[in-house]
């Protein structure tokens, strides 16, 4: 056996699952209607992948997975049971093991197959607690089946349960944003994610903005509904961990903590990305080209860049300062061999003077001002 040591730093597998049964109007993500493929081909194909990669790191084990889409939970329940055991045949026990799942897709049965093959943590798309808002988004669940999945999946013995929420949809009001999330609290979950409605490049909602068809909400409203989500969750007893995720104590989603961290990560499938060994790659964001490239034995990656040390730094400083607790400085050093105060001293002076960075001995971090224009601050710290 080769003896040759490896640098065991923490690593996230991440599987993408390009299905969904119709696609949501505002979505962005690489996904298309099951009906149109054969997923047990995908399935297949998704399998030779991760097997010849895998391969290619015998010493390296993944502390997270994450199964995520698109929507999972379309897939015929063999084939994503197949999927779970081909993973955790080879990466057995790890830390934490997330199948996103689609409320009116799942049942206890399927939840408690899911749990029985290893899965530890479920990731509900509720998007809303208000039923012309899931019409509104594309959805085809009911707020009744958002309950249902959290209730199966209490039942299936899950204890780490995280809901997604969308906020400043069109038409909604600062009272309906508060009903969805005391009724996400209400049930009890363990982790909830809340992400502004944003307005992707060639989806239909996109279009409709451009059309006239549908006006976003004020930039003022969008505000204070995040602030709204801030003071609710905290008074429920979520911690803010990163800007737009909330979790009880002890229950933040490790396999994200590992992005913000710029740890390594692997990403299997149909425009899954991966940063693997200095590398930041992106596999063909389509179905059948990919199945045919895994099948002739082609490569199925479509892009690849190697950032140099200072993009390194550069990227570790914008996904770390996500998390509130920020750039932890020795861990930084450590990791980029920059010392990010002396990197971005220009920015942090200028935004610290404005009350939107906050720095100790040990730490910089964004403030609870900053966050609602965090991207805008981040941006400085894209480049030096």
């Amino acid at each position: 056996m080769n003896s040759k040591k490896h640098d065991f730093k923490p690593a996230g597998l991440y599987v993408h699952i390009p299905f969904c049964q119709t696609k949501c109007r505002y979505c962005g993500f690489y996904s298309e209607p099951i009906k149109n493929h054969a997923p047990q081909r995908l399935i297949s194909a998704i399998i030779t992948e991760l097997t010849e990669k895998r391969g290619q790191e015998p010493f390296f084990a993944y502390q997270t997975i994450y199964i995520g889409g698109g929507s999972p939970s379309c897939l015929p329940a063999k084939q994503l049971l197949r999927l779970i055991g081909e993973i955790t045949s080879r990466c057995p026990k790890p830390e934490e093991f997330t199948v996103e799942v689609n409320p009116g897709q799942v049942s206890k049965d399927i939840l408690s197959q899911l749990r029985a093959a290893g899965v530890t943590r479920i990731s509900i798309g509720a998007q809303s607690f208000a039923s012309e808002e899931l019409t509104f988004l594309g959805r085809k669940h009911s707020v009744a089946d958002i309950g249902r999945a959290v209730r199966s999946a209490k039942k299936a013995s899950f204890d780490n349960i995280g809901i997604d929420l969308i906020f400043a949809i069109p038409h909604s009001t600062l009272e309906s944003w508060k009903y969805s999330l005391r009724s996400a609290i209400d049930l009890g979950v363990q982790h909830i994610s809340a992400y502004a409605l944003t307005y992707e490049e060639q989806t239909p909602l996109q279009k409709a903005v451009e059309a006239g068809e549908v006006k976003p909400v004020d930039e003022e409203t969008d505000r204070q509904m995040y602030d709204m989500t801030i003071d609710e969750l905290e008074k429920a007893g979520f911690k803010q961990y990163e800007i737009s995720n909330f979790s009880k104590p002890g229950f933040e989603c490790r396999h994200n903590l590992n992005y913000w961290a710029n740890n390594p990560y692997l990403g299997i499938g149909p425009a899954a990305g991966s940063y693997w060994n200095g590398k930041r790659t992106l596999n063909i964001a389509d179905i059948k080209k990919y199945i045919e490239a895994i099948e002739q034995r082609k490569n199925v990656i479509a892009e690849s860049e190697t950032p140099d040390n200072i993009q390194v730094a550069c990227e570790t400083a914008v996904l770390n300062l996500r998390r509130r607790c920020g750039i932890i400085l020795d861990e930084f050093k450590k990791q980029t061999g920059f010392d990010a105060a002396k990197l971005f001293a220009e920015p942090i002076g200028r935004y610290k003077k404005l009350g939107l960075i906050r720095t100790t001995s040990k730490r910089l971090c964004l403030t609870r001002k900053a966050l609602p224009i965090a991207d805008s601050v981040l941006c400085d710290f894209s480049t030096t």
